[in-house]
């Protein structure tokens, strides 16, 4: 099947074709007619599938028709998509003008840890997709910088990741603030319970679409483990890079004071490496992305959160130096590699303290993962488990004050007063290209 016979408009098929796409995955094949239907969604698919583009494509045909109901509210926000990380929300906006660039639809990103100025003043233009995180939109909810009444779609992406990082009550702030009649569209990696009883409260007879079995890993990621000492996992990371002559290696960690000192060290010995995570400026965490994209940067070392919206086609491996927490993560994880059919590899350097995490990895993706140990890396059979150091929760949104925040800097914000209702339309901008194939 082609995106033509899935009723695509021939603006948005000549984008594709201009990126070099030709075939829908599973999830935009199911997806893209439901959403051209106007029907609600629930979706579920594995990190890869393609997701963003199974969203955004039909949200861009429906917003370009100009018979399409709620033609009311076009000097407003017609479509509003809640994102989880800053990183996510560039990528999503992103995909809305690489696949929109024939089109007359705007779009704009809003997140916290930037200057909310340059967004009061988009705000004052047309805009037409609003891309955000949840707390940076309730930031400018309560300057009144921001008009919701005319949101025709709403879209929660990586709504699982969104409930673990908590911001389900600044999700329920912004509910009331839309019109109730409107399209929804929820996204996950998983149907676990929370996302059903997430979903049952905002979602009217939805189209429940699940791609890929819960909690599986994708058959092209190679995975294996390496036991070793924790003392040593660094020098074995610098050997398997080096003997490998890997030249773009995403490798995670559980904190950001672990991220900061294996990046700096690696850095030290001539492998060329930079550190993203919640504590890091965004300037600092987008410079670290782009040079690691372009292939200037050799290890990204990055925490689960921060790694979240990292979307890079053909990145060939992904280490676990540390197992993550929840098995669940351990998905997500690899999940950066062996996109659209790639050939990826998952290494994980395990030591006595994770043998458990191990073991719920294992059982999770109902599999037992090889186990290599090389040579002059041999474990110490008699070492002894030591506690593991927890990470810091990297979005603090229990407990805020009345109005939602995902910025360290907002206290620092002018109230602003006026409210912008009309717009003009500023001229478009082109993206860069990212398969529909890849997790957007």
């Amino acid at each position: 099947m082609s995106f033509a016979q899935l009723g695509l408009a021939d603006e948005l098929v000549r984008a594709l074709t201009a990126c070099g796409y030709t075939s829908p995955t599973p999830i935009q094949s199911e997806a893209i007619p439901a959403i051209l239907s106007g029907r609600d969604l629930l979706a579920a698919a594995q990190t890869g599938t393609g997701k963003t583009a199974g969203f955004m494509l039909p949200l861009l045909q429906r917003l370009s028709q100009p018979d399409v109901a709620f033609s009311q509210h076009k000097s407003k926000i017609r479509a509003l998509i809640l994102t989880p990380t800053r990183e996510l929300a560039a990528q999503v906006e992103e995909a809305a003008k690489e696949y929109g660039q024939f089109l007359d639809v705007r779009s704009m990103v809003m997140f916290g840890g930037v200057n909310i100025k340059p967004q009061i003043q988009r705000l004052y233009k047309r805009v037409d997709i609003l891309v955000a995180t949840p707390g940076r939109l309730l930031d400018h909810v309560g300057q009144r910088t921001v008009d919701l009444s005319g949101v025709e779609t709403l879209i929660l992406d990586e709504a699982d990741r969104m409930l673990d990082m908590g911001f389900i009550r600044d999700i329920r702030r912004i509910l009331p603030l839309l019109p109730a009649n409107r399209q929804n569209l929820l996204f996950s990696a998983t149907f676990s319970d929370e996302i059903k009883t997430l979903a049952s409260g905002i979602l009217k007879n939805p189209l429940s679409i699940e791609v890929a079995p819960r909690n599986t890993t994708a058959e092209t990621i190679s995975q294996v483990v390496h036991p070793v000492d924790r003392e040593k996992k660094r020098a074995l990371l610098e050997m398997l890079i080096r003997q490998g002559n890997w030249e773009q290696v995403l490798v995670f960690m559980r904190t950001k004071h672990g991220s900061n000192r294996l990046a700096e060290q690696l850095d030290k010995n001539g492998i060329s490496a930079m550190a993203i995570h919640g504590n890091k400026s965004q300037s600092a965490r987008e410079r670290a992305l782009s040079e690691f994209k372009a292939g200037n940067l050799r290890v990204l070392v990055a925490t689960d959160i921060a790694a979240r919206g990292i979307d890079i086609d053909l990145l060939p491996h992904v280490v676990n130096y540390e197992l993550p927490a929840t098995a669940e993560d351990y998905v997500h994880r690899i999940g950066r590699t062996g996109r659209a059919g790639a050939n990826g590899e998952a290494v994980s350097l395990v030591c006595v303290d994770e043998l458990k995490l191990l073991a719920d990895i294992e059982k999770l993706i109902k599999r037992k993962l090889p186990s290599v140990v090389i040579e002059g890396f041999e474990p110490d059979l008699n070492a002894k488990p030591e506690p593991l150091r927890k990470p810091m929760p990297q979005q603090q949104n229990r407990g805020r004050p009345p109005v939602g925040r995902d910025s360290a800097t907002h206290n620092k914000h002018q109230p602003v007063t006026k409210k912008p209702m009309s717009h003009q339309s500023p001229s478009a901008g082109n993206g860069q290209s990212r398969k529909p194939s890849s997790s957007r």
